[in-house]
This record gives structure tokens, sequence and C-alpha cells, in this order.
């Protein structure tokens, strides 16, 4: 569901400098929201951006607030970058609980809708999406025609408190307090390879300490915080790498077209039949989770409940492919 834009005329806000404490009185919500947005971004590209409007546009509205209420906001910085002045903290801080509020009462007003219908917003690392998500959507859309998905096919951990998104698959138990959900499945990974490229080289390796004879497929080299990519560099020398991608879709492609070994989770390796486990068993130190989370204040929502019946019921029942314990193909090929 698209974040609703509030416009709230003459807000006031008590912004503090070093010479005392006065009343910015801001005309609507587009003042705030600026300041807020320039502030977290800490430069004007981003938070126009983030706000889809032109730089050209944020520059002048940014220019006429400071000029209208006599005070600097944010100091322009070398490089482009944007840091925010005790009157810019100040408003930010501020705009910052008033968004907060606004998305308070969406999520309320949300959460008491029981209607099988209206937009859900949901997001989805790229590998479960190519993989197994799309076919329990189809599932989904014959159930509830009336309720159109937004799929965000997005690595990173959205924002569900900012209605982000609504529902999120994640490979972690969420953090926050104020989100619900439940685990779908242990999540498992161990190495691939085309079949053909592995029969040429005598089949599957016996350990990890054999995968360096092998030309391997990895992320890029300033890929940090990455799991997986962490244990491959921690394992295989940096020679053996032939490839690089910071996709893990096109790493299961470059594996299929005989280019090296990939990485991969068993849910996008298993059920391909043209590649097979290069280490037969999944690897203990990367074992994961999936989850399924919302916002607690929309976890009663019509569509939410649906979704979480039908899409997260529909992979928990997939734990055994998840989990890397269902019948290789590798056992079969080998």
């Amino acid at each position: 569901m698209a974040r609703r834009k509030a416009r709230w005329e003459y807000a006031s806000v008590t912004c503090e400098t070093a010479s005392g404490a006065y009343v910015c009185v801001m005309e609507d919500w587009n003042e705030p929201q600026l300041v807020l947005a320039v502030h977290r971004a800490s430069s004007l590209t981003g938070a126009a951006k983030a706000l889809d409007i032109d730089h050209s546009t944020a520059f002048r509205r940014l220019n006429a607030l400071e000029t209208r209420l006599g005070v600097r906001l944010f100091e322009r910085l070398p490089g482009g970058a944007y840091q925010a002045t005790p009157a810019g903290e100040r408003m930010a801080a501020a705009a910052e609980r008033m968004e907060d509020e606004a998305l308070a009462i969406d999520r309320d007003i949300a959460g008491r809708d029981h209607r099988p219908s209206g937009r859900l917003r949901v997001t989805s690392s790229e590998t479960l999406a190519y993989r197994k998500l799309t076919g329990h959507l189809a599932s989904f859309r014959q159930t509830h025609p009336g309720i159109v998905v937004e799929l965000v096919v997005d690595n990173r951990v959205l924002n569900l408190s900012r209605r982000e998104a609504d529902i999120a698959l994640r490979p972690m138990r969420p953090k926050e307090g104020d989100l619900w959900g439940r685990k779908l499945a242990d999540v498992a990974w161990t190495v691939y390879g085309a079949t053909g490229y592995l029969k040429e080289r005598g089949g599957a390796v016996s350990s990890s300490e054999d995968l360096g004879r092998y030309a391997l497929i990895g992320w890029e080299e300033t890929a940090v915080g990455i799991m997986a990519a962490d244990w491959l560099n921690r394992t295989v020398p940096g020679d053996a790498f032939v490839y690089r991608t910071n996709s893990l879709v096109n790493q299961f492609i470059a594996a299929k077209a005989g280019i090296g070994l990939a990485l991969l989770p068993c849910y996008l390796g298993d059920e391909d039949r043209d590649l097979a486990r290069a280490l037969p068993d999944p690897v203990p130190d990367l074992v994961g989770e999936l989850w399924i989370v919302t916002h607690a204040d929309l976890k009663k929502t019509a569509r939410v409940r649906a979704f979480f019946d039908i899409v997260g019921d529909g992979l928990a029942r997939e734990h055994s492919l998840f989990d890397g314990q269902g019948r290789s193909r590798a056992a079969d090929r080998q």
C-alpha cells in the first residue's frame, strides 16, 4: 500500500538555536517532511529521491523555508553533504514525531479493515521471489482476486512501521518490538555446480577444503556483512574466484551455465535439473531462517490475515526444501 501523504496546515514547532528558542510556523506537511528527508539522507539528492521530487524543487523549497524562518537548517558541506544545524535537528525530530503519529493513525485505520480487498505491499528477497514465492502469489490471487499485491523485490530490510511494506518475508527473526510474525522454515545453503561441469571434474567434493580446486562464483569483493560471502572468503583462496556479481540469482544462472561453482540456498539449487550439489550436505555455519512479518497494528487486517494463511502456510509446507533435508538431485545423479 502506498504511503498516504498528509497535509497539516500551520503546524508549529519550537526551534532551538544558540541565541534562544522561538516558534517556527510551517505552512504544511511538505516543509517538515523535506527537512526530515534531508536529515535522514544527509544530502539534498537523497531527500529528493525519497520524496519523489526533482532536485531543483527540493533545493528551492529548502531555501524558501530557511529564508521565511530566518534560520539556517543545514550546513552545506563539501561533496554535497548536508549537516543539520541545531535548528534543523530540532525540526527534523519534531517532523519525525509528526510522521510517527500520522503513520500510527494510518495503521490503526488499516488494521480495522475487514474487507478482503485493496492493496497489499509485500517485500521479499530476490531469490525467494524468483524460485518459490510467485507460485504461492498465484494461488493467493485466485482465492482473493480483490486484493492487489505489490511485490517489492529488495534484499534490504524495509521499515514496516513506516509502511514501506505491509508484509515482509525476511531471512531473520524480527528485532523490532512492534512487529508480529512467525518462522516458516530453516534455510540451508550448500555449493552447487552444473551437472556437466561436475561430471567432467569427477563429481562432488568430499569437503569444503577441496573447493579451491574448482572455479568459483562469488560476490563482489567489496561485499561485507553477507554471511555466505564471508564464509566463501574464509574457505576458498581468492584466486579461485573466476566470476563475481552482487546478484544471487545471477550467481545461480552462472553456475547453470558452467562458469563454476556457486554457494546457493537449497531451495534455489535443489529443484533445478541442471544443477547438482557439489557439497552433498548443507553447510552447518550457514543455516538461516525464513520469517513472515507484519506490523502488530495490521495483523488483524483481512488481507494481511489472508496472505499469512495462504502464502505463509504454503511456504511453511515446503520446509524440507528450505532446510535442505529433502531428496537432493545430487544424490540422484552420483
